[in-house]
Parts: structure tokens; sequence; C-alpha cells
């Protein structure tokens, strides 16, 4: 099985059009990957730092609510495993929720030097939150072919 419809963003944007687009790509991949998996293996660690793909998606949501929106976050490590309460629907909605107000944010700066939540740049954050995207979409890829064989985003 492949979810691969999901394309990254053409050539020919603004800087940011293209940065935005790009993490908009990785976010849809790291939702996707949650989608569909089957309890309680979305929520199970498939390696042995105890990462789960439904931990990278929890985790994924408190990096933007705090680079993006200045949210503070009393544990880093307790972002990335799920509680008995969550559930893959209550863990990616409240994922694209939070997508949905770092766009926002995001939408509203003029200039990528100026600095932003966490004062630093707009275009620091965007590539910060590109790369921390990039590899923990790379993990829940493989995390999710070891529950069911699912490929791509």
């Amino acid at each position: 099985m492949t979810r691969n419809d999901v394309r990254p963003p053409l050539g020919g944007g603004s800087e940011k059009e293209t940065l935005v687009g790009f993490l908009d790509y990785l976010r849809e991949g790291v939702a996707r990957n949650a989608e569909g998996a089957p309890e309680p293996a979305v929520r199970t660690a498939g390696v042995e730092s105890g990462t789960s793909v439904l931990g990278l998606v929890k985790h994924l949501t408190s990096v933007e609510r705090f680079l993006f929106l200045g949210e503070e976050v009393r544990s880093w490590p307790s972002t990335m495993r799920p509680v008995a309460d969550d559930t893959v629907e209550s863990v990616v909605a409240a994922y694209r929720e939070a997508v949905r107000l770092a766009n926002e944010a995001i939408a509203g700066w003029s200039d990528l030097e100026a600095p932003q939540a966490n004062a630093v740049s707009g275009r620091w954050l965007l590539v910060h939150m590109v790369e921390e995207t990039a590899r923990h979409a790379g993990h829940a890829d493989i995390l999710r072919e070891q529950i069911d064989g699912a490929t791509g985003r």
C-alpha cells in the first residue's frame, strides 16, 4: 500500500511560499503516517528509543506550537509519549490545528529576517521546522512500514 499522492511544491514561488510549501508537504506526510494505522501498533515503540508514529505526531505538534506560537514546553521527552486518552484522531486533529495556527502566524510575516517567536528570524524558524519535520517524517515512514507495510507520503 502507498500513500504517495502528496506532492512537494512546484518552483516559482517566493522564498516564504517555497519554505511553507515544503513544510506543508512534510506535515501532510507525517499526519498521513498516523491516519489509518492500527491500534495499538501506532502508539507502540518500533525502536529501542521508544519512538512511535503517534508519539512523533504528538511531538511535532509541540514543536510547531513552541516555534511559531511561542508556547512553553515543560518536558520535551513527554511530547514523544502518547497517553492513554490519545487517539489517532485526537492527536492528528491537534497537529492539524497547530499547523493551521502556525501558518496563520507565518502569513503575517512580511520580512523573513525579522525576529519572530523565540526571538529568531522567520527564515531560521521555517528552515528549522522543515529540517525537524523532514527528520521525523522519515522516522514515521519507517515506523509505519514496520506496522503494516504502508509506504510513502
